[in-house]
């Protein structure tokens, strides 16, 4: 590296010192962060937090320590960073999925088989990225809790406004509370996550679906 020269002023003199180009010149990032975040994400929703390595980060990344130190701050940071990109990628899918879809009842069928499915299909039994973590790291990070809690809060929100349209499109009958309806499927939801990390049935799962749709009548 060919040393630069700088002027000082100072109250005493004026002279030149060297100092490197590194000093001046802005690093240049040659990787997409949220293409990184989004491997990062499936990485740690794979092997989970304390099974995945920093070695492990830097290989399936394909970018180098000082870069991932750099831009994200450490391991602790992205998994933070990545664990909150799953939580606002699911709410913002579910949703465009709901918009799609106005008779609320087959909405929230189609919900459920979906997430049967991937559950059978997923040779990997990743389960779910929220409920991993549920069982891995609470009660010991705080900030983990309260992204879990924007989690479930979102979800049960989104539940609770599509039954609400449900209702006043006249879709839904009787006198229903809403509100614990929505956490009542939001549990079942996450429920059957959870059961797709040890050999799920989808006999057993549709079944306890088509229970919980009659509520919807």
């Amino acid at each position: 590296m060919i040393a630069l020269l700088k002027f000082v002023n100072t109250s005493e003199n004026r002279f030149p010192i060297p100092y490197r180009a590194s000093q001046i010149m802005p690093r240049v990032k040659l990787f997409d962060e949220q293409e990184v975040l989004r491997k990062a994400m499936n990485l740690f929703w794979k092997q989970g937090y304390a099974a995945t390595s920093m070695q492990d980060l830097v290989s399936h990344l394909g970018i180098n320590r000082a870069s991932l130190y750099d831009t994200f701050g450490g391991k602790d940071q992205l998994f933070k960073s990545a664990f909150d990109l799953y939580r606002r990628t699911n709410k913002e899918g579910l949703i465009q999925f709901f918009e799609a879809r106005p008779n609320v009842k087959e909405g929230f069928s189609e919900l459920f088989e979906i997430a049967i499915r991937e559950a059978v299909e997923d040779e990997d039994h990743k389960g779910c990225f929220v409920v991993n973590t549920t069982t891995e790291l609470i009660p010991n990070d705080e900030s983990i809790v309260e992204i879990l809690e924007k989690s479930k809060g979102d979800f049960q929100l989104i539940f609770y406004e599509y039954l609400k349209k449900g209702k006043l499109d006249g879709q839904l009958k009787g006198n229903m509370d809403l509100k614990s309806l929505s956490i009542l499927l939001y549990t079942l939801y996450s429920g059957i996550r959870v059961v797709s990390k040890v050999r799920p049935n989808k006999k057993e799962l549709s079944d306890s679906i088509h229970i919980a749709m009659t509520l919807l009548g």
